[in-house]
């Protein structure tokens, strides 16, 4: 089995390394070993694979911030406090003066972000995103690559009111409903909200998760796939834990407390392989009439091609019925969420084949993230 396992690896290593080396990169390759299981590795992959999935030039890295940085900032007083209170997000047993240097580089990258796109605004949790590029890839890089992001994938995040966050937060239950409506209906009689799950989406999940090695997984998973992708892994969580929370008080303060104590334990890779499927079975578009609490044309989310825009090269349905008619091999807990599902929903699902295999699913996030990937510098809001 470990021979197996490290054989596994030598081969997605050089198919990783093929990829890189071609002119240009291949980045669909990049995408899809990014999304499988095990994602890029090694923090020394993701230093040459992460600029190339969001489209940045490592030639071209942000000259050294001035000495007036904070001098100037608005937000440097916010942006000390919440970095002096990340300590839990340094490796445990880092030497102090090590960590106190990593500290100043991470509000040095905020701030020269902010200063360089005066449109975004900060955000407690922000922070907990920038650290994670900070100790993957250093502090020059994560400048670049943290720039990049904050205009694209956090760019509903960094805008001076909530709307926009709340407005993605909604995307929660409708997919949760598409999926189990006993439990959405037991967790809209419970009213509990989405507030839950707040912290896990502006943060990628790193402020709630305690191993490091979790965190950077699911980063390669969201640098593949569309900005919407971590409210599906939201969503997942959510239905994971169904019985627990069943088994729980019909009530707002119970079931939110349950909620927002999230495993540590989770089955990281059976749930990004069931996001990608539901993402491919429930695209943004199919459920954005429920999630609107404002039109989607105002949100930058809604800038980014969904799957269905890519859909006249390969359709989703037709991928999913292939792979149903060729291996149709639901887990135990697959199935149990298939036979729960509301009969008109239940037909769907069946004939898609919902299961826990990355195979043409993964392919169809990959072809949706490619569809917007190399045009970010004409989809920026001003």
């Amino acid at each position: 089995m470990f021979k197996e396992f490290q054989n596994k690896k030598r081969r997605k290593m050089s198919e990783i390394c093929q990829a890189l080396c071609t002119d240009p990169p291949d980045v669909a390759v990049l995408r899809r070993m990014a999304i499988s299981e095990g994602g890029l590795l090694t923090n020394e992959i993701r230093c040459k694979v992460w600029p190339k999935l969001l489209n940045v030039s490592t030639d071209e890295l942000p000259p050294e911030p001035g000495e007036a940085l904070r001098e100037n900032s608005k937000d440097f007083q916010q942006v000390l406090l919440d970095v002096r209170r990340s300590l839990r997000r340094f490796p445990p047993g880092m030497p102090n003066e090590q960590r106190e240097g990593l500290q100043e580089q991470l509000i040095n990258i905020i701030l020269q972000v902010l200063q360089r796109n005066p449109q975004l605004h900060y955000y407690q949790g922000y922070h907990d995103i920038v650290v994670t590029f900070l100790l993957v890839i250093g502090d020059r890089l994560a400048t670049a690559l943290v720039e990049k992001l904050s205009t694209h994938h956090l760019r509903d995040f960094m805008d001076p009111t909530m709307d926009n966050t709340k407005h993605i937060l909604n995307y929660l239950m409708p997919i949760i409903d598409q999926v189990n409506p006993e439990l959405h209906d037991f967790l809209q009689r419970a009213e509990v909200g989405t507030i839950f799950a707040l912290s896990w989406l502006i943060t990628w999940f790193g402020h709630v998760l305690s191993d490091f090695s979790h965190v950077v997984r699911l980063y390669d998973f969201f640098l593949a796939c569309h900005p919407l992708m971590p409210i599906y892994f939201a969503a997942v969580i959510v239905l994971y834990r169904e019985q627990e929370v069943l088994d729980c008080e019909c009530d707002m303060a119970s079931v939110h407390h349950l909620l927002s104590q999230i495993p540590q334990d989770l089955p990281y890779e059976t749930l990004i392989s069931q996001a990608g499927d539901l993402f491919v079975q429930f695209p943004p578009s199919e459920l954005a009439r429920e999630a609107a609490q404002q039109q989607m044309e105002r949100i930058a989310a809604s800038t980014f091609k969904d799957f269905e825009l890519a859909s006249c090269q390969q359709r989703p349905d037709s991928i999913l019925r292939q792979r149903f008619r060729n291996d149709v091999r639901c887990d135990d807990h697959s199935r149990s969420i298939l036979s729960r599902t509301r009969s008109s929903r239940f037909m769907k699902l069946a004939v898609m084949g919902l299961t826990v295999a990355l195979g043409a699913a993964a392919l169809a996030v990959v072809k949706s993230a490619l569809d917007w990937a190399p045009k970010f510098e004409l989809q920026i809001f001003p």
